[in-house]
């Protein structure tokens, strides 16, 4: 695969997308993938696509200043993307039972919260949004957003994040005429998390196929 591709993922990553709690490297996959094929079309945007270990990372580390040189320059960033995870012990690989997004806009100084399973994640999410705003010097108003949509099950979390995230980036942020407000509320908004698991994999199924054929 080329340079520009995703991230390869694993064969227990694939195996989580079938039915199972996605994997961060999913979530980071899926991320890469939304900068590839939608914001390099957008060279002017200045959106971050934060990955989850780098969440992680912001809100369990108590001074996020010493975090600066980790994470991406922010200083011309308009909005920053941020899966958020319940695990509260670093020793943990891979832990935690939740994913939920974070959507900050910097422009705005306002940090929006969707959680599937609401209110599960909302202390993670605000401790996310406090230290990001003392990194960027910009203290930032924390909405946790009850009428997300909510999943009927324990295992869609992550689904949840990666379709709401493009809807979120695309719909209405990259898409959206600049002289129209944007309602950055999810609410009456349908998430069909068994699809998407299947548009996924196929997904990923394809780069594998592609790399076998450059193999060959």
């Amino acid at each position: 695969m080329s340079d520009d591709n995703p991230r390869l993922v694993t064969k227990e990553d694939v195996d989580t997308l079938k039915n199972d709690w996605l994997t961060d490297n999913v979530i980071a996959f899926w991320e890469e993938l939304l900068e590839r094929e939608q914001l390099k079309h957008y060279p002017n945007s200045n959106i971050v696509l934060l990955r989850p270990s780098m969440s992680f990372m912001l809100i369990q580390t108590a001074d996020p200043l010493s975090l600066k040189d980790a994470l991406p320059d922010f200083s011309k960033t308009t909005h920053i993307f941020l899966p958020i995870n319940d695990c509260r012990n670093v020793e943990i690989a891979e832990g935690g039972s939740h994913w939920s997004l974070l959507l900050v806009s910097i422009l705005d100084r306002m940090a929006f919260h969707y959680d599937s399973l609401f209110p599960h994640n909302a202390h993670e999410a605000e401790v996310a949004t406090v230290r990001l705003g003392k990194l960027l010097g910009k203290p930032l108003r924390f909405l946790d957003l009850p009428d997300s949509p909510q999943q009927d099950n324990s295992s869609d979390c992550g689904v949840f994040v990666c379709l709401q995230m493009r809807h979120l980036l695309i719909k209405r942020l990259l898409t959206a005429p600049s002289e129209q407000a944007v309602s950055m509320s999810l609410a009456g908004k349908e998430v069909d998390a068994t699809s998407g698991r299947k548009e996924i994999l196929k997904i990923i199924e394809g780069f594998r196929r592609e790399g076998e054929k450059r193999r060959s």
